[in-house]
């Protein structure tokens, strides 16, 4: 198995270039994993308290499942992957069933923070944006897709957001095998990626 993890800002485009990587590639050879699902677990709390919470610092993270499911992937064995909602800020009830594939790609902003993670993948790969950019599309998502308004984005986004690249994500870069400028001139990067891929499924 092929482990390629994919790392960058909020809003960097990590999705698009997995949707590049994905689309000359067999479906059924390629499973995604999304650092997403594997918020901590906060039954515990209120929603008072969930909201507090800062999801952009790596202790927000349960590694230890994402690693331990990474693992058992790599024997060949399925996972139950969580199914987290940015909504309610915890954990649903439902779960995926993941199947072990040739390639599995895992995409976070936080993956490279975790040493053993970082230990897990065979390629690393970082989609390095503009700040500014990244702002734009974490306001357009987070207000069409999460229900958020404005002010409460942009509060987000300077007070959390901004500090937390700065302090854990972006000096993950140094850890990458392959940096993408999330731009039109991505097209090389990414096909280095698909043909790397290619070598390793056929």
């Amino acid at each position: 198995m092929l482990i390629i993890g994919i790392a960058g800002g909020t809003g960097s485009g990590k999705t698009t270039v997995v949707n590049q990587i994905l689309n000359e590639l067999p479906l059924e050879e390629v499973g995604i994993i999304s650092q997403d699902s594997y918020y901590k677990e906060t039954t515990n709390l209120s929603y008072e308290e969930r909201t507090k919470i800062n999801f952009d610092h790596p202790r927000a993270i349960d590694f230890e499942l994402l690693v331990q499911h990474l693992k058992e992937l790599k024997k060949g064995n399925v996972i139950q992957q969580p199914v987290y909602s940015f909504v309610t800020h915890n954990r649903t009830d439902d779960t995926v069933l993941t199947h072990p594939r040739k390639v599995m790609i895992v995409e976070g902003i936080l993956i490279f923070t975790n040493a053993e993670l970082r230990e897990l993948c065979d390629i690393k790969v970082f989609v390095h944006a503009d700040s500014d950019e990244r702002l734009i599309r974490r306001i357009k998502r987070d207000i069409s897709e999460r229900g958020r308004d404005l002010n409460e984005v942009l509060n987000r986004y300077q007070n959390t957001l901004k500090p937390m690249h700065e302090q854990f994500i972006e000096p993950t870069k140094a850890f990458a095998d392959i940096i993408i400028p999330n731009d039109k001139y991505n097209t090389v990067a990414v096909d280095i990626v698909r043909t790397v891929i290619n070598q390793r499924i056929l």
